[in-house]
């Protein structure tokens, strides 16, 4: 009889390999059992008797015992006997080897649990097939073993997440019948677990719907306690597919305190917006009060100013006349009263001409504004002031200026108060002044600068005051010309301000709203307009 040849056995990891123990009284009948299984690449383990492999138990789990029916001091009953009374090996496959068929030894073999009997001689590829099926089993057995070890923890794990959520959590079939909950559902609605599990999540939440929820949307509904108290809720909902077909997770929170404090938002925003609208109300009324008085200081500041003109030229004219005909025939005491009263009235009517000015400035009666070329404006101040340049050989430059929205004749009293100022102010080098604008969002920015004496940093506010003059005794004028620039700057809602130190010269400051399409100019554009007296 011809056998085939014997496939070497493949190695075999170390965690896939299993045990398997032979048992037999004869030695050669091990050698030849460990040869036959060898191909099978499993970890072979051999007993000699009875006692042997009960101790061998005590160490290991076997996917399988080849168990020798006739063996001296303890047969292979005996010894299948004691091993099914171990609980751990109770279900170890047990196949008999024996050369006697005998139907009372099947019968007690297979009553102790026998999973097979191979009778002697055995044919290897019989013995290998059938060990090797229990050989798959163990693996199985094992594998299955680990599946469920691995599910049991992510279990717990899934058990432990839901018990920290700090919502209610409750897992529940399509049609809502709760499956799961965790003890913050508890607190929530007042029911044991138990109570709830089996129940329709309808109980709690009445108008629950798995449909509505699936969107992914939180949605607000109305639940109840088991008290029959109600309070809203708002739920997010995760549907997931089993085996068992579709269940959902639903997220519920308490939001009664939000509620709480939403409506006690509204009730504030309302009550906020009518304060808002009194508020407003008031305002404008006070506005309109103050609009109205301005007009009324500044209708009796023109009619003050224009009217006391007037008899203040008789008082002039008069005096110069007395002046001219009495001079030197009186007293030096009475020709020095005279020149005092002859001063005095030339300085009230200056003073009353810009007063009259200031009065008018930023009028209402001007109408809307509109563009301005500031090139245009500038020409037309240096002509005004060429008189002015030529006697203090002032160089007057400028970069390229923009277009604004304002009144040109504003703009050119503006500019005129400046660079005049500028001039008047100089020191002992000849006035340099320059000219610049450089476009922002919305507005445009002008400087001003020269070499002039400059402003102690303690005045810089102190100058735009009416009549407010630093230098009364050494320069002519009112000091009313940069009370005058800020409100016309004030007028197109800008800003003026300075930057000077004493004897470093000045650089004013100030903003005007720009006119639509204007692009941005550099404030120290290359080509530089020149007008000089040199």
């Amino acid at each position: 009889m011809t056998t085939d040849p014997v496939t070497p056995p493949k190695e075999q990891p170390a965690t896939d390999r299993v045990k398997i123990l032979l048992v037999d009284d004869t030695p050669d009948n091990l050698v030849s059992l460990e040869a036959a299984l060898e191909a099978l690449g499993q970890d072979l383990v051999l007993a000699n008797s009875g006692m042997e492999a009960l101790r061998f138990l005590l160490e290991d789990d076997f996917a399988a015992i080849l168990l020798d029916v006739k063996m001296p001091e303890m047969d292979g009953f005996q010894t299948a006997e004691l091993i099914r009374a171990r609980k751990r090996s109770r279900h170890t496959p047990i196949l008999f080897l024996t050369g006697y068929k005998s139907d009372e030894h099947l019968f007690r073999g297979y009553d102790l649990g026998a999973v097979d009997f191979l009778f002697k001689p055995i044919v290897p590829e019989i013995l290998r097939s059938k060990v090797g099926v229990f050989v798959q089993m163990s693996r199985n057995t094992a594998l299955l073993r680990r599946q469920t070890e691995v599910l049991s923890k992510a279990e717990q794990k899934f058990r432990s997440l839901l018990e920290a959520a700090p919502d209610a959590m409750i897992i529940s079939s399509e049609d809502g019948r709760i499956a799961l909950v965790n003890s913050q559902a508890e607190v929530m609605f007042g029911f044991r677990r138990e109570e709830m599990i089996g129940q329709n999540i309808r109980m709690l939440v009445p108008d629950w719907s798995g449909q509505l929820l699936s969107t992914g949307l939180a949605r607000e509904f109305g639940a109840r306690r088991k008290t029959g108290q109600q309070f809203p809720v708002e739920i997010s909902l995760s549907p997931l597919q089993t085996e068992e077909g579709l269940s959902f997770t639903s997220a519920i929170r308490n939001i009664t305190e939000r509620k709480r404090a939403d409506e006690a938002i509204r009730e504030l925003n309302a009550t906020l917006e009518q304060r808002v609208t009194e508020r407003t109300q008031e305002l404008l009324q006070s506005n309109e009060a103050l609009r109205q008085s301005n007009d009324d200081l500044n209708q009796f500041a023109y009619a003050a100013s224009h009217d006391l003109q007037e008899p203040l030229r008789m008082v002039a004219l008069y005096s110069q006349l007395l002046q001219r005909r009495y001079g030197g025939q009186l007293d030096s005491e009475a020709d020095q009263f005279i020149s005092y009263i002859v001063g005095g009235a030339k300085r009230m009517e200056m003073l009353l001409k810009d007063l009259l000015t200031y009065s008018q400035t930023g009028s209402s009666t001007e109408g809307p504004a509109y563009p301005v070329d500031c090139e245009a404006v500038l020409q037309k101040v240096m002509l005004n002031l060429q008189a002015s340049v030529e006697q203090n050989g002032a160089e007057v430059t400028w970069s390229a200026l923009p277009t604004v929205q304002a009144h040109e004749i504003r703009v050119v009293q503006l500019l005129q108060n400046l660079i005049g100022n500028a001039i008047k102010y100089r020191s002992v080098e000849a006035p340099r002044i320059h000219i610049a604008a450089e476009c922002r969002e919305g507005d445009v920015l002008f400087s001003v600068q020269d070499n002039g004496i400059g402003i102690e940093p303690e005045f810089r506010q102190q100058i735009f005051g009416i009549f407010k003059r630093l230098h009364a005794q050494n320069y002519p004028g009112t000091g009313i010309g940069l009370a005058i620039c800020q409100r016309i700057v004030e007028r197109y809602n800008g800003r003026i301000w300075v930057d000077s130190n004493a004897g470093e010269g000045s650089r004013f400051w100030f903003t005007l709203p720009s006119s639509t399409g204007e692009q941005t100019i550099d404030r120290e554009a290359p080509e530089a307009v020149k007008a000089s007296a040199l």
